[in-house]
C-alpha cells in the first residue's frame, strides 16, 4: 500500500504555504516530516484529513492495481494540542468510542488492557478528561487511533509531552505497527526523529524532499537534515 501525494498547492492569502509538493509515502515505514517552525507541517496534515481546504492536489491510495482517493476514514490523526470531550471521564469516552464502533475493532480488548497500553492507572480512568493533564490527554487521543486502526496514521509533534518510559512504550508501539500501516510523524526534534524514523521528508521551500541517509552515519546524516533546514526559505 502507497499513499501518493500529487501536486498540492495551498495558499493563505497571497502567502504559498505548498506548491504542487508531491510525494510517496509506503506502507511499512514511519517517516519523520521536518521543517522550520511556520513551514506548514500542520497545514500539511490538515490539507490530508480534509481539515481545512486547499487550491488544488490529489490524495491516492494505491494497493497492486487498485487506486483510490484517500477518504477521511483512512486516516487516524493525533494532533498537537489534543482534543477530548472533557465533560466525560476517561473510561467514559473509550467506552463510548468502543461502542460506537464495535463493528470495526478486530479483537477488542478490555477497557483495562487499553489503559494499561498507556500507562494509565484505575484512579485516572474516572477522572474527567478536564482534568488530565496535556500528556495524559495526549495519550489518550494516541489511544484511540491506535484502536481505530487506520490506514494512515498523521502524528503531529507528539510524544513532546510524555516522560520517558511511556515515550519509549509508544514508540514500540509505533514500530510494531508500522508493518501494515502509513506513518508520517511530524516533529521539531531532530533526535527523536532519527531514533524512531525509516526516512525523513523535510518540507522545504513549499515541497517535499526525501533526505537520503543511505551509506550516512549518523552525524553526517544530522548535518546534512540541518543544512536542509537552513536552505529552507521562510514563508
Amino acid at each position: 500500500m502507497k499513499l501518493e501525494v500529487k501536486n498540492l498547492t495551498k495558499t493563505y492569502g497571497s502567502k504559498l504555504i505548498l506548491n504542487e509538493a508531491s510525494f510517496t509515502f509506503e506502507e511499512g515505514k514511519i517517516y519523520g516530516l521536518i521543517g522550520r517552525n511556520g513551514v506548514g507541517k500542520t497545514t500539511f496534515f490538515n490539507c490530508l484529513n480534509r481539515d481545512i481546504e486547499f487550491n488544488s492536489g490529489v490524495f491516492e491510495l494505491t494497493s497492486k492495481n487498485c487506486h483510490t482517493n484517500l477518504d477521511i476514514h483512512d486516516i487516524g490523526y493525533v494532533l498537537s494540542t489534543p482534543v477530548v470531550p472533557e465533560f466525560l471521564t476517561g473510561k467514559e469516552f473509550l467506552q463510548f468510542f468502543l461502542e460506537i464502533n464495535q463493528d470495526k475493532i478486530p479483537n477488542p480488548k478490555s477497557i483495562d488492557e487499553y489503559f494499561k497500553l498507556v500507562q494509565l492507572d484505575k484512579n485516572d480512568q474516572n477522572k474527567l478528561l478536564r482534568d488530565y493533564s496535556h500528556g495524559m490527554k495526549e495519550k489518550i487521543q494516541m489511544l484511540i487511533s491506535f484502536i481505530a486502526d487506520t490506514k494512515v496514521l498523521l502524528l503531529d509533534e507528539p510524544l513532546t509531552s510524555l516522560d520517558i518510559v511511556a515515550q519509549d512504550e509508544f514508540k514500540k508501539i509505533l514500530k510494531n505497527m508500522k508493518k501494515n500501516h502509513i506513518i508520517i510523524f511530524s516533529t521539531h526534534i531532530l533526535e527523536l526523529a532519527l531514533d524512531l524514523c525509516d526516512e525523513i521528508v523535510i518540507l522545504n521551500n513549499q515541497k517535499l524532499e526525501l533526505i537520503e541517509k543511505e551509506n550516512l552515519n549518523q552525524k553526517t546524516y544530522k548535518n546534512k537534515i540541518i543544512q536542509a533546514l537552513k536552505d529552507t526559505k521562510n514563508v
